[in-house]
């Protein structure tokens, strides 16, 4: 669905706010959006995604700031709906340029305050709870609890000059939550009855039909494989999913097995769950990662962290012989409990099939009903919809099927196509009480590369240089020549590295070293003394010999050393 004219009308002095995505839309991840009115600026999330396979040796990916950092003054607080690494991992990096004061629920904040201790950073934060109503200078901020697969989500109902800009956040709607209540559904037709100007809402599952299923599905699945289990259980999930880890910890104290946590983020969690209250572990239940030896197989569960087969984490480096305190055993019952994201289905893949080989017993999401989305379906946002009422919608939170599904279905249940909007990120909407239209301007938007240390160093140019070094390797090209005369007095020799292995390829090493020999007493022949022409000329001869030879294309790389 393509955005459709805007409603037009409405009076020319009419207060009007702007709506500005960073991050989260035509993707899942690094979301942001800033609310921006007159001098004055809002921020909702501050997120990260994991790169993507061409993002080669890049760590974290994370929004462009540079239109926050140039409106540094007008920013007034960072608002967060929940504690996944999507909506919290870009902070420590906004916070190195800007000290934004942050407001989060307790367990989001302990999260926050754990990823800053790690970049050692301090930072103003406030703890949150729904019903709490906050001041921002002209914006207006009502928190509303929420459900989603991390405790403490909530959904902010942010009052305008405009009008009220309801965020939903990351969401579905469970009556049966296995901690805290449910979504105060009377609060929203309460505020859907007074007016919401705007809504923006999660379209993760907006093209799935029907509802979420409740965690308590998840319950009953994981009682009946602990039930009878004789062996080892080995759990993987999202460490963020402290309900999740909660009933796996009940379910260990109910069969009288004791708990160990493994991978880093898992540790780190329920070390801050247990802390704030939100996980309970009875005294005794929680052993050492590497004291398992001194339990039978039939006491021992292990919480661990890698349902996603990510490369460096503790299931992964289970399966492959390489954790320092677990060896997976046969007949180990291994419960991956968590869905695919999209992208990693054949890294989860390698896994379970190392798993299988050693002889473990692998369920997952495609033979067991052990995970559940923490997004809504179709009918729950039916729901949201009609509860609310908005004047205009933005879908948020999603690739672009998901936006246009979202889209589609907001259209479905009677709104205008004209109040609809799918944006992109860095788009601009301005919305007043009866009007609202995309900007024809963008701000600055894109992603930042994290690589190590390195913030935003990483461009295009340099990806590209690693795709080909992938590819097709390099080829180093030394030799000593006199500065003045270009005469070649030393070399040249011919280094390969991820080309062809030298000592199997002498005849072509030769055979280039001659045609590098012959560019450079070309050179000396026409006067041609510039290193970087006569460096040029040997990329250019080389490069077509190789090809030649190979039909391969490596980078090449001429080092002259002056004598």
């Amino acid at each position: 669905m393509k955005n459709r004219n805007p409603r037009r009308g409405g009076k020319a002095n009419e207060p009007v706010v702007k709506v500005i995505p960073l991050g989260g839309l035509n993707e899942v991840g690094k979301n942001m959006t800033v609310l921006e009115y007159k001098d004055e600026m809002l921020l909702v999330d501050c997120g990260m995604t994991f790169p993507s396979d061409e993002m080669y040796g890049i760590d974290i990916v994370i929004p462009d700031m540079s239109y926050l950092i140039n409106n540094r003054e007008k920013i007034k607080g960072l608002i967060i709906t929940h504690g996944h690494e999507d909506h919290i991992g870009g902070i420590p990096y906004l916070l190195r340029r800007l000290p934004v004061p942050v407001y989060a629920t307790r367990l989001t904040l302990g999260l926050i305050e754990n990823k800053l201790k790690e970049h050692g950073l301090t930072a103003k934060m406030r703890a949150i709870k729904p019903g709490d109503r906050l001041n921002f200078g002209s914006f207006r901020v009502e928190v509303l609890r929420m459900t989603h697969s991390v405790a403490g989500a909530v959904a902010f109902a942010i009052t305008t000059p405009a009008g009220v800009i309801f965020h939903t956040g990351d969401f579905k709607i469970d009556y049966t939550p296995l901690q805290g209540e449910p979504i105060d559904l009377q609060r929203f037709a309460e505020i859907g009855k007074n007016g919401v100007l705007l809504l923006m809402a999660d379209s993760t599952n907006a093209q799935r039909k029907g509802y979420t299923p409740s965690e308590q599905t998840v319950v009953a699945t994981l009682d009946s494989i602990f039930a009878p289990a004789k062996n080892r259980i080995i759990v993987a999930t999202f460490a963020s999913n402290v309900d999740r880890v909660q009933h796996i910890i009940d379910l260990a104290v109910k069969y009288k097995r004791k708990v160990a946590v493994s991978g880093r983020s898992m540790v780190n969690v329920v070390e801050i769950a247990s802390q704030l209250g939100y996980l309970h572990i009875p005294e005794g239940t929680l052993v050492d990662i590497n004291r398992l030896r001194n339990l039978r197989d039939e006491q021992i569960v292990i919480i661990t962290t890698g349902s996603q087969g990510e490369p460096m984490s503790a299931l992964t480096r289970m399966a492959s012989n390489d954790h320092r305190a677990v060896q997976i055993k046969k007949n180990d019952i291994i419960i991956l409990s968590s869905s695919p994201i999209p992208g990693n289905e054949k890294t989860i893949s390698n896994v379970i099939n190392k798993l299988l080989e050693k002889g473990a017993q692998v369920i997952y999401s495609d033979i067991a009903d052990i995970h559940v989305s923490g997004h809504p379906c179709q009918e729950e946002l039916k729901l949201i919809h009609s509860l609310l009422k908005p004047k205009y919608f933005m879908p948020v939170h999603g690739e672009y099927r998901h936006l246009d599904a979202h889209a589609k279905l907001a259209e479905g249940i009677g709104m205008p196509r004209s109040h609809i909007f799918i944006m992109k990120n860095g788009n601009v909407l301005n919305v007043s009480k009866n009007r609202a239209e995309v900007a024809k301007e963008e701000v600055a938007h894109g992603n930042v590369l994290v690589d190590g240390l390195g913030v935003g160093d990483v461009g295009n140019i340099v990806l590209r240089d690693r795709k080909l070094l992938s590819e097709s390797g390099l080829i180093i090209v030394v030799a000593a020549i006199e500065r003045g005369s270009g005469l070649l007095v030393s070399g040249p020799e011919i280094l390969s590295r991820g080309f062809v292995y030298v000592r199997e390829s002498e005849e072509l090493i030769a055979s280039a070293r001659d045609v590098v020999t012959e560019v450079l007493e070309n050179c000396q022949d026409r006067g041609m003394h510039e290193w970087s022409a006569m460096k040029n000329a040997v990329r250019d001869e080389l490069r077509t010999f190789i090809y030649e030879q190979t039909r391969r294309s490596p980078i090449i790389l001429p080092i002259f050393l002056e004598v």
